[in-house]
């Protein structure tokens, strides 16, 4: 189940305060009885809901959702690449950090970890699209109806890069590649085949 209600507290307690274009967003959590997995940690696929509530009050602060709003706009996530290093059991707290990286003529980059006690528990690596009834709207739009008028995107890091690069010579539709066939059985002739003792 979606945490709609945890999303709503978020938004109830959320620092009012503009966040800079690049500042980064920290919202803080409990791992509760219904995110954990049959290992009793943190689900994965919860995970990547979870950071929902940092991203959703993150694009609030930053200004993203009025423009949004005004054009007609939706956003969406078009890719992400998790990175998973520390357990996160019940009952434990944590924080969730959110940041824009930067931009190219498609998409936003952005990032966002889970940290408690000044440990990173893990990351995640997301490219997000903003789109209108023609399809996917160019992030430059986007970041002018914020206020920053023609503001360049500051150079992707080289792993963001990377990142994009590998991205590019992914297959899709996936999975068009054919599993090798299962050998059939041998088939035996009836004529030939020797005959069970006991049997005509």
């Amino acid at each position: 189940m979606y945490p709609i209600f945890r999303l709503i507290k978020e938004r109830i307690c959320l620092d009012r305060s503009k966040l800079g274009l690049f500042e980064t967003h920290v919202s803080r959590h409990i791992c509760w009885p219904w995110d954990l997995d049959p290992w009793m940690e943190l689900n994965n696929g919860r995970t990547l809901t979870l950071y929902d509530l940092g991203r959703i009050p993150w694009s609030l602060r930053l200004g993203m959702i009025a423009p949004m709003r005004d054009n007609r706009w939706g956003m969406t996530v078009a890719g992400s690449t998790p990175r998973y290093r520390r357990r996160v059991r019940m009952f434990q707290r944590f924080e969730t950090h959110s940041a824009l990286i930067g931009w190219d003529h498609r998409f936003l980059y952005m990032q966002q970890s889970m940290w408690r006690g000044g440990e990173a528990l893990n990351h995640v690596l997301l490219r997000l699209a903003t789109t209108d009834a023609k399809g996917i709207v160019a992030p430059q739009r986007l970041i002018s109806a914020m206020g920053y008028g023609d503001q360049p995107s500051p150079e992707l890091p080289d792993w963001v890069q990377a990142w994009i690069e590998a991205e590019a010579q992914r297959p899709w539709p996936p999975m068009q590649v054919a599993s090798p066939a299962t050998p059939a059985a041998p088939r035996t002739d009836p004529q030939t085949a020797p005959k069970i003792a006991g049997r005509g």
